[in-house]
């Protein structure tokens, strides 16, 4: 089966261009997509079968080679970042417990500081 990387993949229109690795590029449509697959990321790797069409050469049964690269992976803190805001983040709720132990919410400023730290680091473990 050939393979190539896809150039360019429109998931509202249903179609893109596949770039072969032997040269030329090869048309796809939604319903050569692997079941489960709604869209093709630009350089993700596939194979799958060829046919001639009207316009020029078709894929068929388009299979994934590899995983599309994640934008969100490649921006994520290094373990070594993570382990050190997870430590500050630590402390400060180590204080804020403190402070309801003793019968005290924190105040209104200092609340929103440990819930937007929060958000942050939630937002990061998502990714």
């Amino acid at each position: 089966m050939p393979t190539g990387k896809v150039r360019f993949y429109d998931a509202e229109k249903g179609f893109g261009f596949v770039a072969k690795d032997d040269g030329g590029d090869v048309f796809v449509r939604a319903n050569a997509l692997p079941p489960g697959v709604s869209s093709l990321k630009p350089g993700q790797r596939v194979e799958f079968g060829v046919i001639e069409g009207r316009k020029g050469e078709q894929a068929l049964h388009v299979q994934l080679i590899d995983a599309p690269p994640s934008l969100s992976k490649a921006q994520r803190k290094k373990p070594q970042e993570m382990a050190v805001i997870v430590e500050d983040l630590i402390k400060m709720l180590d204080g804020l417990g403190n402070g309801y132990r003793h019968g005290r919410h924190p105040d209104g400023r200092h609340a929103k500081k440990v819930a937007s730290v929060l958000r942050a680091v939630a937002d990061e473990l998502e990714l």
